[in-house]
């Protein structure tokens, strides 16, 4: 038995059994301890296996020890590193998510019925187109990461919907919990991806909805709130009336739907930045591993000087977010396995989408 510096045990027996454990799916060159940190134990060697359909039997031997396994790359060599702990998910509070989903229903109604107030008097259940599209996109959205979590067998909570009455969309989004690591890069991208493109499988419909049915009407006479414009925003409007607007004194006055499905696109446009915990660091991690964490600064940086020449608010709480949490990678446990060709593919694409949704100026007051 041997004691790391740290206080961990590290049984040389475990030690020993483990390798045994693992002698059908890893041939093992040489095992060293308290590499790379006191209590941990490495093995080098290489998979006798496709390690992205062994990994989970792997990781089961493992915990039967004690341990989590991870992998890297040492040269020619496979790491396969054993941490010195086992994750057990904790139990969620549904009624958190209930009570927190009940209180976004009644914030999103608020902000819908508030942008019909000045057409007559206030009630709350006006508000209920927004409310419902701009809830089916963000649920969309969030069930999607859900469903691929589940589906990798990686804990997860519901989604957590986050109440903001007193904002322009009546909610701050909707977030879940991962609570345990992702099993590869391939699980990292389907549970990263699947929230954009689920949500804008609803964004897109609801927004050409919104849009049809909208109003083309003058300009304002009096300051007004024009929203901005993306590459994928500007074609639908286009498909809609014909020409992008605005346009020759003339605009789309936003009806509750339209306006729903805009927000849809501008909160995807933000989950999408590749940075940190974000669905487009997932992405970015992915297809470029460490290289990713050098995204950091341009990003901060550009979007700093974006803030500054449009004089855009907006963006201020973002950078500043940005700036304190986006160094954080979600990092997968097997960091062997590469990502097949058909999510290469998803990956990119997923990339370019944050090119077609970004909204430079999402929200400015225009005086005529």
């Amino acid at each position: 038995m041997k004691v790391a510096a740290s206080g961990q045990v590290v049984s040389l027996d475990a030690v020993q059994g483990l390798r045994g454990a693992i002698a059908d799916l890893f041939q093992v060159f040489d095992t060293t301890l308290d590499e790379p940190d006191p209590g941990y134990v490495r093995f080098r060697g290489q998979f006798l296996e496709d390690p992205a359909s062994c990994f989970d039997d792997l990781r089961a031997r493992f915990e039967a020890y004690g341990f989590t396994p991870t992998t890297h790359m040492q040269g020619d060599r496979v790491a396969l590193i054993g941490i010195p702990a086992v994750f057990r998910p904790t139990a969620s509070n549904h009624f958190i998510n209930l009570a927190l989903f009940i209180a976004t229903v009644f914030s999103t109604l608020y902000i819908g019925a508030s942008y019909e107030a000045s057409e007559g008097s206030f009630s709350l259940l006006s508000g209920w187109p927004f409310a419902l599209s701009i809830l089916l996109i963000l649920g969309a959205h969030e069930m999607g990461h859900y469903f691929a979590a589940r589906y990798h067998k990686v804990p997860v909570t519901l989604p957590y919907f986050i109440p903001l009455p007193f904002s322009f969309l009546g909610t701050m989004g909707a977030v879940i919990r991962i609570k345990g690591p992702v099993t590869d890069k391939r699980a990292l991208l389907d549970v990263g991806a699947s929230g954009p493109w689920a949500g804008l499988f609803f964004a897109v419909p609801i927004l050409l909805y919104g849009l049809a049915t909208s109003t083309v009407s003058q300009l304002p006479a009096q300051t007004y709130l024009a929203e901005g414009n993306s590459l994928l925003y500007s074609l639908m409007k286009i498909v809609i009336f014909g020409r992008f607007l605005p346009a020759d004194g003339l605009d789309v006055h936003l009806n509750q739907v339209a306006w729903a499905g805009w927000a849809g696109l501008l909160v995807t446009s933000i989950n999408l930045i590749p940075l940190g915990q974000l669905d487009g660091g997932h992405v970015a991690y992915v297809l470029f591993g460490e290289k990713a964490k050098l995204l950091y600064w341009p990003i901060i940086i550009s979007m700093a000087a974006l803030m500054l020449i449009t004089r855009t608010p907006t963006w201020i709480i973002l950078v500043a977010l940005l700036f304190f949490f986006g160094r954080t990678y979600a990092e997968p446990l097997d960091q062997v396995t590469e990502l097949d060709p058909k999510r290469k593919i998803i990956a990119v694409l997923t990339l370019l989408l944050f090119i077609l949704l970004f909204i430079p100026v999402p929200l400015r007051l225009v005086t005529p």
